[in-house]
């Protein structure tokens, strides 16, 4: 906003104006809307009677002011500050300068009309002493009781003073709102504007005892000092709502750039306030304090009403952030050439702490949903990108990995970065949010990954699994690490879902070796049809990726491997079968002894530790094919020993394949039971426990 010239330096009347004109021009003036901007009308309609009256009668008056009351200058003053320095309030010394040092003004009497083209003028002092000359002769008619007769005249000339005091508080205000609107700050007129003030001040005592009913609107103090205060925070409000502000649908970064312009623009205002504004204004003003002040009720309304909007996530934070991180920074109001003078210590805040929290809650509802599409957007692109196209998963110092605890990470950090950039609280919020967010994206991802593992015999099931749940236990470690947060509930969730994992790479390792372990000791495994590490090759096929598992558990789930195999082809050897002749089982035992040995060196070299599992198959390839029924009963001793979980009717079972009769099976069994007393194994090796016993046994 500019400053109106015409209000500033206004053209005499044209002497060719008749003065009826004249008068129509003035009253049309004082009555107009926008007087408060232009301060060009500030009289009722009857001023035209008022006018007309003062016409005729100015040639009388002007001898009377000659010899009653001569020039209002340092007489007429000086007697008005001495009843002001007995009753005065503390003011302060530099108006008492203000005052000495300024040179008198000679108080013309002057019309109306003439004052009020002072006032248009900006010559204010002249109006104001004119206005006074005006308001003392009144007073002095009243106290004279030359209106006793006519009340209407005297109510008249007192609204004459009123409003012409009206107009000056008016320019007043637009002195002070152009002060920043100015580009080029007119100094002299602030100056002035100071000096009128203290004029007025000790003019005007702040006493109500010369006051009588009714005349209240004459020699009462003007408070021109609020309204200079007043004029600043209007100013303030008006230079903060013109900071430019696009709609959301014109940039999607509107309010970042709507408080950037805000702060830009606020900034220039105070560094010109600091270096010219300051200046022209006593000590006691205290003006850089005040337009401070000014300046942040301004911008504390201006973000009430922002924050009461429709705002996204973004908007959110940007508001957050721009309070508590850029308005009192060196980006703002801690600018260093806005330092000393700039002072923000006794500030109030700048929302309140109901719409702060607000706020805050705001954008915690909003992340809410945030984070929800950021996870979604993992699981889509693993599904996308990984699963569907069957790419290979990553490797790391030897370890299966995937990005998927990395991504998951980043997300919690950076948003619980910037929530902890506000305050504390918002960060414990925000991070509370993350993490009941990702548990329920776990569960999601749990869910995708069994679909699709059920649906499609895949090649990299097994090698996203291990990456998977390697994937997951850094997750729980950085969590922890990185975030202290308590992962109780999340390493709950985890072992439900590692668990459930190791049963669907169970079942799918059962489904490929179930038809191989059918076929031992059918006709065709004993003519030797099938290779003999037929079985170990499709094993392997899943296990060698748990080499690449992270401890313990790929430890854990390939000594679990190695267990099912030697578990399930022990189920298969004792079940009920044909009578065999010495040679079949001798070949039995020969290919028992070969099949048993490459699938334990397999698991071995693949990592499994589970050594204790060798004898099983061997043991019992040794009993069927051996000739001698002495040494039978040594190597059925020997696997009670080694596996003191076996149970009478395993025994019998596997004798009963070697071709020997009941009788003679117990009594081996008998001879050779104290050997399962006197193992040494311990408790949790357990095989034949876990392997049911035929129900029927032939006898040969």
């Amino acid at each position: 906003m500019e400053l109106d010239t015409r209000s500033v330096i206004s053209e005499p009347a044209s002497p060719m104006n008749s003065p009826e004109k004249e008068k129509m021009e003035v009253s049309s003036e004082l009555s107009s809307p926008d007087s408060q901007r232009r301060d060009s009308g500030f009289f009722e309609r009857g001023i035209k009677t008022v006018l007309s009256i003062r016409k005729s009668k100015r040639s009388l008056k002007k001898e009377r002011r000659k010899e009653d009351t001569g020039t209002w200058n340092a007489k007429r003053l000086l007697q008005t500050l001495m009843s002001y320095e007995e009753n005065k309030p503390t003011v302060g010394n530099s108006v008492e300068k203000i005052v000495e040092i300024c040179e008198p003004i000679e108080a013309k009497p002057l019309s109306v009309m003439e004052i009020h083209e002072l006032i248009q003028k900006r010559q204010l002092l002249e109006a104001f002493a004119s206005i006074k000359l005006m308001e003392d002769e009144t007073i002095s008619e009243r106290d004279s009781e030359k209106y006793s007769d006519n009340p209407q005249e005297f109510v008249r000339k007192s609204k004459d003073v009123d409003l012409l005091y009206n107009s000056i508080t008016n320019a007043i205000q637009s002195i002070v709102e152009g002060t920043l609107e100015d580009p080029t700050l007119q100094h002299t007129m602030l100056t002035s504007m100071v000096t009128l003030i203290a004029r007025e001040e000790a003019a005007h005592p702040n006493t109500d005892n010369a006051s009588r009913p009714g005349s209240d609107l004459l020699g009462r103090p003007r408070k021109w000092r609020e309204k200079w205060r007043e004029a600043i925070n209007e100013s303030a409000r008006k230079r903060v709502l013109m900071a430019p502000m696009a709609s959301r649908e014109e940039a999607t970064s509107w309010l970042d750039r709507h408080l950037h312009f805000l702060q830009e623009n606020l900034r220039a205002d105070l560094l010109k306030i600091k270096s010219s504004v300051k200046k022209c204004y006593p000590e006691e003003y205290q003006v850089c304090d005040t337009y401070v002040e000014a300046f942040h009720n301004a911008i504390a309304s201006h973000l009430q009403e922002l924050s009461q909007g429709p705002l996204d996530f973004h908007e959110l934070y940007t508001l957050l952030d721009w309070v508590a991180n850029t308005y009192h920074s060196e980006l703002f109001l801690g600018h260093p050439e806005l330092k000393p003078e700039v002072k923000t210590e006794n500030l109030s805040l700048l929302l309140t702490p109901a719409d702060w929290e607000k706020l805050k809650n705001d954008y915690i509802a909003s992340a809410k949903g945030k984070i929800k599409s950021y996870f979604g957007n993992i699981l889509r692109l693993e599904v996308t990108e990984k699963w569907e196209k069957e790419g290979h998963s990553e490797e790391k110092e030897n370890l299966y990995d995937d990005s998927l605890s990395f991504d998951i990470q980043t997300i919690i950090g950076q948003h619980v970065k910037l929530s902890g950039a506000i305050s504390r609280s918002l960060e414990t919020k925000m991070l509370e949010l993350c993490v009941a967010e990702l548990l329920e994206f776990i569960s999601r991802f749990e869910q995708e990954f069994m679909a699709w593992s059920a649906s499609q015999d895949s090649p990299i099931f097994v090698p996203y699994l291990v990456a998977y749940i390697n994937s997951f236990h850094d997750l729980v470690s950085g969590l922890e690490t990185a975030f202290k947060v308590n992962t109780e509930e999340l390493q709950k969730i985890l072992a439900t879902l590692t668990r459930n994992f190791t049963n669907i790479f169970l079942t799918k390792l059962r489904t490929k070796a179930q038809p191989l372990l059918k076929k031992i000791l059918t006709k065709n495994w004993i003519l030797a049809t099938e290779r003999p590490d037929s079985l170990a090759l499709a094993v392997s096929q899943f296990s060698k990726h748990l080499q690449h598992m992270r401890e313990p558990l790929g430890q854990e789930l390939l000594h679990e491997v190695h267990k099912y195999v030697v578990k399930e082809y022990v189920t298969q050897v004792i079940k009920p079968r044909w009578k065999m002749n010495r040679e079949t089982r001798q070949e039995v035992s020969r290919k028992m002894s070969q099949e048993a040995s490459i699938i334990h060196n397999t698991l071995i070299d693949q990592g499994s530790d589970a050594d204790w599992l060798l004898p099983a198959i061997s043991h019992i390839a040794n009993i069927i094919g051996e000739k001698k029924k002495d040494k039978i009963k040594a190597y059925v001793k020997e696997l009670c020993q080694d596996y003191p979980d076996i149970r009478k009717e395993h025994v019998q079972a596997i004798l009963a394949l070697r071709g020997l009769g009941r009788a003679r099976r117990a009594a081996i069994f008998r001879q050779v039971r104290h050997a399962q007393e006197s193992s040494n194994r311990g408790e949790g090796s357990t095989l034949f426990a876990e392997i049911d016993v035929p129900v029927v046994i032939s006898c040969f």
